[in-house]
């Protein structure tokens, strides 16, 4: 340990730092929440975290360079804690190569979180995604850690979490399982939240919440920019409410059951021109609408073309229908598609629409699920509302 650890007046100017940069975004710290990001430190749960440096993520200790190592700890910042299933603690110094898998959310979401799952003393609380513990002791200090239980599938993570959570004087029920599903026996929650995306909102977590309880909940589909919902449990056992106006793109929810599928390769044959360039879906203000008019299992992979030129393709696994929309030097895109369905024409309807509606903002979005069905509608100025199957 360097003498960094030991200079208290040091970790608490980074916990004020950290605070005030929260509030100079677009959260407003309540008191409550000021006071729990305050008083709980952030340190203990990433003492080793990854950084990119080209192609490979290289962990970074607090023995390189404290100071630097403490700033960036406290920086309003997502930290990457595991690649591919390798904690940074356990990467060697030359790192590794993959995708990450686990991380620290950056604090202003995780407060935006907090916020809208409003935590009072007392409340049982379930987290599905324990991942590094620090958002769970966040938890632990709103509720208290004898009413917290979180779940993460990684053993590794879980054990690390466990060790944290108990050095830094909290001690919540930590689950290794699938969070959707291995929540403890006839258990209910008065909050229920996920650190780690979905693409529809678990049944059970439904189940388990009690009337006039909360869930807030990640939801995101092959595109970025997904949505973060916050329902409000209903008596006749289902939930409503609305979306966040934060983006987010949370790391999947495992549940171990998950396929990769592999986008295949589209010959050159018939084409189109094109309205729109594949690239209107990095826009995280439209692809939360394009998302809406996907199929459920639509995979997205982009790239660049022989020549420099963003490439996207769209793949539909349940019928084999694939699209291939090319940028090209001059001229509007081309679009080069197979199989029974064109998956790029609803992409274009739906960028038309949208900027019909002039570009509706996702927080004025209401979500609503039932046991078997979750929908997300929007009611237009003139009264016309548009619904949509999740």
């Amino acid at each position: 340990m360097t003498s960094i650890f030991h200079d208290e007046k040091r970790l608490i100017r980074a916990r004020v730092s950290l605070a005030q940069q929260i509030d100079r975004g677009s959260v407003v710290l309540s008191s409550q929440l000021a006071e729990a990001f305050l008083n709980v430190p952030r340190h203990p749960f990433v003492p080793v975290f990854y950084r990119r440096e080209g192609e490979r993520f290289v962990p970074w200790r607090s023995t390189d360079d404290a100071e630097a190592w403490l700033d960036a700890v406290y920086a309003d910042d997502s930290l990457i804690t595991e690649v591919d299933g390798v904690h940074a603690e356990q990467a060697g110094p030359g790192g590794v190569a993959g995708v990450p898998t686990s991380s620290s959310t950056a604090p202003s979401l995780m407060a935006d979180m907090l916020d809208a799952l409003d935590v009072n003393e007392g409340d049982e609380v379930f987290e599905a995604g324990a991942g590094s513990g620090y958002n769970a002791a966040m938890l632990c200090h709103l509720a208290g850690d004898a009413h917290v239980t979180t779940v993460d599938r990684s053993g590794a993570l879980t054990t690390l979490a466990r060790e944290r959570l108990d050095a830094v004087g909290f001690g919540p029920l930590v689950i290794r399982g699938d969070g959707a599903r291995d929540l403890p026996s006839d258990a209910m929650y008065d909050r229920i939240i996920a650190t780690a995306s979905v693409r529809r909102i678990p049944p059970l977590w439904l189940e388990r919440c009690r009337v006039g309880g909360i869930l807030v909940v990640p939801i995101k589909g092959t595109l970025a920019g997904g949505m973060i919902a916050r329902l409000t449990k209903r008596p006749d056992g289902t939930a409503a409410g609305r979306v966040l106006h934060t983006p987010a793109a949370f790391m999947p929810l495992k549940t171990g059951t998950e396929s990769e599928e592999r986008v295949p390769e589209i010959p050159d044959g018939s084409c189109d021109a094109a309205e729109l360039s594949g690239r209107v879906l990095d826009d995280w203000t439209f692809s939360f609408f394009a998302q809406l008019h996907m199929p459920h299992g639509l995979v997205r992979a982009y790239g660049r073309s022989d020549i420099g030129l963003h490439v996207t393709t769209l793949y539909d696994p349940a019928d084999g229908s694939a699209a291939r929309i090319e940028d090209l030097p001059e001229g509007p895109p081309l679009v080069t598609s197979i199989g029974p369905r064109d998956l790029w024409r609803p992409i274009e309807e739906a960028h038309r629409l949208w900027r019909r509606l002039n570009r509706p903002r996702r927080e004025w979005f209401g979500i609503e699920a039932t046991p078997t069905e979750q929908t997300v509608t929007y009611t237009a100025p003139d009264g016309e509302v548009h619904r949509w199957t999740m």
